[in-house]
């Protein structure tokens, strides 16, 4: 798009639009197809982030009870348990399904409650709409 643009993290529309971290449009009768289809993208996207979280809590499942350690230490922890699994893929050591069996499909944490108006960035709007436009020529899927 001509534009350089950092890595953003997904959120869903309780989160503060911030150049980021990329919402969905708030949905509403006046959303336009091209609003439409980045919504469905960016869900699609982060079902993919939550089936990755899963596998990699059913692998490591010390993920499963990270109260075990201290706040200050679960970066790493986390950090280690996804280089560990990188190195597991590309070393062929395929992942077992009934390691699924032991863990449960559940929602990543976030805000209860919409993030305030006042902290949503008005230059992420724009981050947004070149990430709408992006979509928009990268065909069905």
């Amino acid at each position: 798009m001509g534009k350089a643009q950092k890595y953003v993290l997904l959120g869903d529309a309780t989160y503060p639009l911030q150049d980021w971290i990329l919402k969905p449009y708030q949905e509403d009768k006046n959303l336009t197809q091209r609003q439409l289809r980045f919504n469905y993208r960016l869900k699609r996207a982060h079902s993919v982030i939550e089936n990755a979280f899963l596998r990699l809590k059913a692998r490591w499942q010390i993920l499963l009870k990270c109260d075990d350690c201290s706040l200050e230490l679960l970066p790493t922890l986390v950090l280690a348990c996804c280089i560990l699994h990188n190195i597991c893929e590309a070393h062929d050591n395929p992942f077992n399904e009934e390691w699924l069996e032991g863990t449960e499909p559940t929602e990543l944490p976030k805000p209860c409650q919409p993030a305030p108006a006042a902290m949503e960035d008005g230059q992420a709007e724009q981050v947004r709409e070149l990430m709408c436009q992006y979509f928009e020529g990268c065909g069905e899927g």
